[in-house]
């Protein structure tokens, strides 16, 4: 016998698929919503709604976008000579909080992972390949994540990139600000002492 009124216990089960979100997460969604009153709930039912309907990938970098071009790609401001590669588009928001950087971005949609059958057709390089037949850009950016499978990706476009003549670089990764070197991991500071700079 189900512990709640079968609607309620579908909508629980649903809020449950999604990440980060256990069993008491979906019961505390699930109960806010049946207290809400039905604009909220249709508010909230609108707004899963347009997410599918309204969004595609930008033509030109592969980000969420709402339009054929980005904002990023339609900023005629934005620096055309450097192209950011991330893996997800989500990953684009913590570089543009910084404030520092200023060109382009392009995102592969996924890591190189043998173990999961992610090998490099199923991102989007060959659009990166293209973009780069234009002449325009001269720097590469490899912004993937410091994980086995980000760094694997990181290597292979780098072996892809740098015969084409192209400066390519990549993120520094290391201890971060404002932590102590002796809650790091070994990875990190292995990191961190391969990143080093002169002062």
């Amino acid at each position: 016998m189900p512990d709640f009124a079968a609607p309620l216990e579908a909508l629980i089960q649903e809020f449950k698929r999604l990440p980060g979100i256990g069993q008491k997460s979906a019961q505390r969604i699930a109960f806010h919503l049946l207290r809400a009153d039905r604009q909220a709930a249709e508010r909230l039912a609108q707004a899963i709604l347009d997410v599918k309907d309204k969004l595609g990938l930008c033509e030109i970098c592969n980000n969420v976008s709402d339009a054929a071009h980005c904002p990023y790609c339609a900023d005629p401001h934005r620096d055309r000579s450097v192209i950011c590669v991330v893996e997800e588009p989500h990953n684009i928001l913590p570089i543009e909080t910084t404030r520092t950087y200023h060109g382009l971005y392009h995102v592969l949609h996924g890591a190189i992972s043998p173990l999961r059958g992610v090998g490099p057709d199923q991102l989007k390089i060959k659009s990166l390949l293209e973009r780069l037949a234009s002449g325009e850009v001269q720097e590469i950016i490899l912004a993937t994540n410091p994980t086995v499978e980000g760094e694997a990706t990181a290597s292979y476009l780098a072996r892809l990139i740098k015969p084409l003549g192209l400066k390519v670089t990549r993120i520094a990764m290391g201890v971060p600000v404002g932590s102590d070197i002796e809650y790091a991991d070994e990875v990190t500071v292995s990191k961190s002492l391969e990143n080093r700079r002169e002062l």
